[in-house]
Formats: C-alpha cells, structure tokens, sequence
C-alpha cells in the first residue's frame, strides 16, 4: 500500500514540476537571473520531499505553487518597473574596456581575476590584448567584444552582400505530412503531390524530412538516407 502512494504522489509531483515550469516560461528553463535559480533549485527539492511525503502531501504541493506564484509575481514587477527590475536582477557591469580591467566593477560582481581568465578562456579568448569590451551580464555570464582586428570576418568587409536566407518549415517529418506547416506557406497537399513526383518518390512515407521555404523551394530527406 505503501509503495503504491508513493507511486502516486511521485507522477503528481512530477507533473506538478511540469506544469509549474511550463507556467513560468522558458526563461526558468535558462535560469536568467537570480531569481529563476533559487527558485528552480528549492521547487525541484520541494517536489522531491513532495513524492515521499505521504501524511501531508498537501503541505509540499502548496509550498511549490507559493515558488511559483512568487517567481511570477517578481517576473512581473520587473517587466513593469525599471528600477524595480535594477533592484531585483541588478545592473550588467563593464569588467574590461580599452584593454584596462576596472577593478572597482569586479569587486563589486565579486569576481576575481582567475575567474575572469577562466571566463575569458571558456569563450576562447586566451590574450587580453584581443578584448576590446568585458561585459558581466546580470546573469552571471560574461559577455565579450574583441578588438576589431580580431573580430570574425562578414561579408561587408569583402563589400559582398550575399542573399537573404529564408525560414524554412518542415513539410513532411518521419513520412508523416505536417498539413498546418504546408498551409502556413500557402501550399496544399496537391501540389506537395507534384513535388514529391517531380522528385521521384512514391510517397511521403518514403520521406524521412522535406523542408520547404515561402520560395516554395522544397528539400526532401529519404528513409534510407537518414
């Protein structure tokens, strides 16, 4: 009997954690500030106390909606009220700019200069000379402008001005056709017919993915090249 409740409140407390982040957006996912942290670290904890606890389950489950309801709460105060956001997440800092580190900026993110090395390095920076601007974001990441000398090359620096790329949608995936996909281009399955002829093949079930562009120039991936 034992087993069986907590069987039970294991999959309700798993499809509460679901149904909370799914609330809380993709931004809890990424964990951009501060507060998207502590709050996926304490429900996660929460919901595993959650699937063990079998005299007052309701005790845990009230618990994470009260994370939740919060984490919302401040999500939108931010969203509303600049200084409130400042606040709340805090302000990114300039680390380094012109090839001189501002100390004072490091101190006040608490990041010594190992740790800036180490950052630097992680993003494939191994010479201070090639930075131009350090950025620490309020997330805790670093954010890095090289030197225009050691920038990546774009096709403006060649004067060539290369042609727009388009969004392309999937049109048929693991031979099943995505009819929403070909209306959303304006196609219908008549002519996604025509293409798949003039490409000889039999069928969609022969496809294992067929993107397709607003050009209505299609690409078609089959089975046996998967």
């Amino acid at each position: 009997m034992e087993f069986i409740s907590i069987f039970l409140t294991s999959i309700f407390s798993y499809a509460t954690l679901f149904l909370l982040t799914k609330l809380m957006g993709q931004k809890q996912v990424s964990q951009l500030d501060f507060f998207d942290y502590i709050t996926g670290i304490t429900i996660g904890s929460i919901a595993a106390e959650f699937a063990t606890e079998l005299e007052a389950p309701w005790k845990p489950f009230l618990a994470m909606i009260l994370y939740a309801l919060a984490t919302l709460t401040i999500g939108i105060i931010s969203r509303k009220f600049t200084r409130a956001r400042k606040c709340l997440n805090g302000t990114s800092k300039i680390i380094m700019n012109g090839g001189k580190i501002d100390k004072k900026n490091m101190k006040k993110v608490k990041l010594d200069i190992n740790e800036f090395l180490v950052m630097c390095r992680e993003q494939g920076y191994f010479d201070l000379s090639s930075i131009e601007t350090a950025m620490f974001e309020y997330n805790g990441k670093l954010t890095i402008l090289p030197v225009s000398e050691r920038r990546p090359a774009i096709p403006e620096d060649f004067q060539i001005k290369p042609k727009q790329e388009t969004l392309y949608s999937e049109i048929i995936m693991d031979g099943r056709i995505l009819e929403k996909n070909l209306q959303s281009l304006g196609l219908d399955l008549n002519w996604l017919t025509k293409q798949l002829k003039q490409n000889r093949i039999n069928s969609a079930k022969d496809v294992f993915l067929a993107v397709c562009d607003k050009n209505q120039n299609i690409t078609f991936y089959k089975m046996e090249e998967k």
